[in-house]
């Protein structure tokens, strides 16, 4: 069964960057979209971002575009969500999740395969 583990979290100051991995394993990422989440305290759960299985296809909310990039390594079985100019209302935990593809889109509409999350705060 595929297991995901995201990475990368910690304490930052507004303007600073972070750089979030959701590496997997059990299976392979080659025929899995990919989805970034995150739910803030008292709020609903959010989507931040996606990719294809090949990479070619992402998108952003946004009010993250221009500031998050997401990318895959499928040699290394990782997804990243490079995470710039971070403000105070990208606080939340952040979870990868995963959906097997046919065709290369973004997110499939199921996500089968979700990780624990990974804290980030931004605070001065």
């Amino acid at each position: 069964q595929l297991q995901l583990v995201e990475s990368g979290g910690g304490l930052v100051q507004p303007g600073g960057s972070l750089r979030l991995s959701c590496a997997a394993s059990g299976s392979t990422l080659d025929n899995y979209g990919i989805g970034w989440f995150r739910q803030a305290p008292g709020k609903e759960r959010e989507g931040v971002s996606c990719i294809s299985p090949s990479g070619g296809r992402t998108n952003y909310r946004d009010s993250v575009k221009g500031r998050f990039t997401i990318s895959r390594d499928n040699a290394k079985n990782t997804v990243y969500l490079q995470m710039n100019s971070l403000k105070p209302e990208d606080t939340a935990v952040y979870y990868c999740a995963a959906g097997y593809s046919v065709q290369d889109v973004c997110v499939p509409k199921t996500l089968d395969y979700w990780g624990q999350g990974t804290q980030v705060t931004v605070s001065p």
